[in-house]
């Protein structure tokens, strides 16, 4: 689904909020609720009167659960200028009905992107289950990966940067389903985290990133939305502000509904980063949750590192480590799905029914080995099926044994080759 929008900064949130439902309820045939948007990265910011376009699109539907790829671009329609904004992923829940829990139907990929973004969306799916774990292994691993506190004499008090609103949910701020709108929340919380990231720097900062924006609970009409904020950490060129918002109605007690993790860097008159001040963390909570603001950095920079360079910029291999794991796996099975897409390859030889083709692209030699094989299916399952059996079907490997189990579903190989 696509949609354009003539916009204004104070209302794009609602738009990204009311053009992604429509595609996840059309394919559940039922009410759907948003239980998380990911990975959101602002590489370029909106002005006033720019025409927006919105696209946002079903990627892959688990059990009872779907991904939708939201891409945002801009347009100046007095330049004729066009440059993309951000590139998020929303997991959206189909609500249960009278009959019980719902089954969606699969997401049937018809072209090559779409059956590559299928097979990406169970990687970032893994990926979003397992990143509470990486953090904590972060934490217990090790101070010396994470780096102890150190207080400087210039640092900012944790405490002064602390940010407390209240805002009431009005008709104007709920959806069809008499619940608010996310994007309203996610605007309320940005201005709460926004004016936190002020008290730092005593200037005007600049989102960057959001992570694990998470749904936790709806709100509707007439309840409060206490919204909190603080600066985590600060680095050398950005900020980590952690944001939640609770709800209450009348007399009843506050419920946690939405939480998220904002980072924001003060631009000079350049439109390059400034060296921020240092923050000086309140006992326990304040150093738990600078301690963990390094890890999720940490984590940032590993899938910067990995997954969002250019492919003429990646690095030719990346150690792997308990905390980029799961980004190897994703932009390991990323690239395989983009070389198998690829239709130049060039066959330049073939011995006994095997062929060998190669395929040179950004100054990168690759290559491709086929050779079909006459054999039952279930044989072949029970040979491919599982990597220890390698070595009785390719000759090169001596043997193949399991290191760790990183997951149900996820396992990691020690391979020794023969040569």
């Amino acid at each position: 689904m696509r949609s354009f929008y003539y916009t204004c900064p104070e209302n794009f949130g609602l738009h990204v909020c009311v053009i992604c439902p429509p595609p996840a309820e059309r394919h559940a045939g039922c009410s759907c609720v948003t239980a998380s948007v990911d990975d959101i990265h602002f590489e370029h910011t909106i002005g006033v009167g720019k025409v927006v376009s919105i696209i946002a699109k079903v990627n892959r539907a688990f059990t009872s659960s779907m991904e939708v790829g939201i891409l945002v671009t801009c347009e100046d329609l007095y330049t004729d200028r066009h440059w993309k904004v951000c590139h998020a992923f929303a997991t959206f829940v189909a609500r249960r009905t009278e009959a019980g829990k719902v089954q969606l139907k699969q997401v049937i990929p018809h072209t090559q992107k779409e059956q590559m973004e299928y097979s990406l969306a169970a990687e970032r799916r893994r990926m979003r289950l397992i990143h509470a774990e990486i953090i904590t292994d972060l934490l217990n691993s090790s101070t010396a990966q994470l780096g102890e506190f150190q207080e400087f004499e210039d640092s900012v008090l944790a405490e002064r940067t602390r940010v407390e609103s209240v805002e009431l949910v009005l008709p104007p701020h709920t959806n069809h389903q008499v619940s608010t709108f996310g994007g309203q929340i996610m605007a309320w919380m940005e201005n709460v985290a926004t004016i936190a990231a002020s008290r730092l720097c005593n200037a005007h900062p600049t989102l960057r990133t959001i992570d694990m924006f998470h749904f936790r609970g709806p709100s509707h009409i007439g309840d409060r939305l206490v919204l909190k904020a603080i600066v985590n950490n600060a680095f050398k060129h950005s900020m980590e502000v952690g944001v939640c918002a609770e709800a209450y109605q009348g007399g009843e007690p506050l419920r946690h509904i939405n939480s998220a993790f904002m980072t924001f860097e003060v631009l000079d008159g350049d439109r390059k980063p400034c060296t921020l001040p240092r923050i000086r963390p309140e006992p326990v909570d304040g150093k738990r949750r600078y301690q963990e603001a390094i890890a999720r950095r940490k984590i940032r920079l590993d899938r910067k590192y990995i997954i969002s360079c250019k492919q003429t910029e990646a690095p030719l291999s990346v150690p792997w480590d308990p905390s980029n794991q799961m980004y190897l796996s994703y932009n390991n099975v990323s690239a395989l799905k983009l070389m198998d897409t690829r239709t130049n390859w060039v066959l330049t030889s073939e011995k006994n029914k095997v062929r060998l083709y190669t395929l040179e692209e950004n100054h990168m030699l690759c290559i491709k080995v086929e050779m079909h094989v006459s054999v039952p299916a279930e044989q072949a399952f029970y040979l491919l099926s599982d990597l220890r059996r390698r070595k009785e079907w390719d000759r090169h490997y001596e043997s193949v044994t399991t290191s760790e189990a990183a997951s149900c579903d996820s396992v990691h190989f020690s391979a020794s080759t023969a040569g």
